[in-house]
């Protein structure tokens, strides 16, 4: 009998091991391999029967010990009515998007929440969404591709002194777009992060952990991108004088790593909640003091670290090609969960497609492929949990994008920005997102905005149908 058979049956860490010890007399005893598991299932499905004595009794109690803080936790009843909770830019957000955050909030671990001008219905929590739990992490609240991040570096050269044809070559040379894609070997960077030793603390961390390595440095389909574009900072910040410069933008995740990791705990916590209201399926939630709860928390944190790591590839790529140093760098994740003191409660904010816009802190704010980013600096809105919107927000999903745009019309629309597009999706088009400049003005008291970058030459996935 080995751990993988315990495993298959869904034990945990303490009753795996008791499972082990009993599966070991029973072996002595004579009793062969489907013997044991046959009885490890019956402990499992009525523990109550063996606790009072013999060789399964110390697994039996470990089991119902287990239910018993399930059962006190699980409080998968919804609110009758969702708790209050503020709307910037609500003339922006379709009505799917509050219905979704009206569920979070009905949810019992519920403690604040705020939605943002950019806010349009995801998977769970909208996207846009921002939600205080108490002692519980929601994998979905969170999202599938944990740590999704943005990263901008300011470089030392004119935006004149770059052609597009140099920049087009650029990009298509040290960067690499697509679900599943990868550097050659030879040409593979390597990271820290790599070298962690989280990666060997849970089975499924070891498992991907060759993906992740495999795919290091690139950045996946949908809106991720990487642009060169002008920087211009009105007035000296960023330890910079004011002026224009070439930067480099990039929004990219955790890959197909941060994905699997989604999926998988997901799974978990929709099993502890398996009497879930159907609206808040897709926001099962994992306690913190539970192991499954650390361990996603370990997970994710490792994804944000991921992400960010492949951000730092792929800017120290393109520096290196053009010879150059940044002068500054400015990155934040808006795929994530933070412990945070709300109201003086130590609570868990999910930020889903926001940014974190603490008092001070510098942050990016994205347009579209040919719309203007902004860098920010948080004001700390109390209301808004320290955030602020996380781009434009769709206002076409991506299957009406496709069978609604003319490609022409967004040809055009690029020609008049004077952007050159690699790649790119009909799905991703410009006008398949709100405004920015609308979004930016909605949120006045959660930001300061202190640059703007218009991009010129923007490489993506391919998409739907390219344009």
């Amino acid at each position: 009998m080995n751990g993988k058979h315990l495993v298959k049956l869904g034990l945990e860490k303490k009753a795996i091991a008791l499972a082990q010890t009993a599966a070991t007399t029973r072996e002595t005893a004579g009793l062969t391999r489907d013997d044991i598991l046959s009885e490890l299932r019956a402990v499992q499905q009525n523990p109550a029967a063996y606790a009072t004595g013999g060789v399964y009794a110390p697994l039996a109690a470990e089991l119902l010990a287990q239910q018993a803080i399930l059962d006190a936790r699980r409080g998968s009843d919804l609110r009758a009515q969702p708790l209050p909770y503020p709307t910037w830019g609500a003339d922006l957000i379709d009505p799917g998007a509050h219905r979704q955050m009206d569920v979070a909030m009905r949810l019992p671990i519920s403690r604040a929440g705020a939605l943002m001008p950019d806010a349009h219905v995801g998977y769970g929590l909208p996207i846009g969404g921002v939600l205080a739990t108490e002692n519980a992490v929601i994998p979905y609240g969170v999202g599938v591709d944990i740590g999704c991040s943005m990263m901008l570096s300011v470089l030392p050269i004119q935006p004149g002194a770059l052609r597009t044809d140099d920049a087009t070559t650029l990009l298509l040379k040290h960067t690499r777009f697509g679900a599943g894609v990868a550097f050659d070997k030879r040409d593979r960077q390597d990271h820290e992060v790599l070298h962690e030793s989280t990666w060997d603390d849970q089975p499924i961390l070891r498992h991907l952990y060759d993906k992740a390595a495999t795919q290091i440095g690139t950045s996946g389909s949908g809106n991720h991108f990487v642009e060169f574009g002008t920087l211009t900072l009105p007035t000296a910040d960023l330890g910079l004088d004011p002026g224009e410069y070439l930067a480099v933008l990039s929004h990219s995740g955790s890959r197909g790593f941060g994905a699997q990791v989604a999926g998988h705990f997901t799974a978990l916590a929709e099993r502890h909640h398996p009497t879930l209201a159907p609206e808040a399926k897709k926001l099962a939630w994992l306690p913190l003091d539970h192991e499954d709860g650390q361990a996603y928390w370990q997970a994710m944190s490792l994804a944000g670290r991921y992400a960010l790591a492949n951000h730092h590839l792929i800017h120290t790529r393109l520096a290196r090609a053009l010879n150059v140093t940044p002068l500054a760098q400015v990155s934040n994740s808006h795929n994530l969960a933070w412990k945070q003191t709300v109201n003086g409660q130590d609570l868990i904010v999910h930020r889903k497609g926001a940014t974190p816009a603490a008092p001070g802190q510098l942050g990016l704010i994205p347009g579209s492929m040919a719309d203007p980013g902004y860098v920010i600096r948080g004001l700390g809105h109390d209301g808004a949990l320290h955030s602020a919107s996380h781009g434009a927000g769709r206002q076409l999903g991506r299957k009406a994008a496709t069978s609604t745009l003319n490609k022409k019309d967004v040809q055009a629309y690029l020609t008049t920005r004077g952007v050159t597009l690699i790649g790119g999706g009909i799905d991703e088009a410009p006008q398949a997102y709100k405004r920015i400049e609308d979004v930016i003005a909605r949120q006045e008291d959660l930001v300061d905005v202190i640059a703007s970058f218009q991009p010129r030459v923007v490489r993506m996935d391919t998409g739907s149908e390219d344009i």
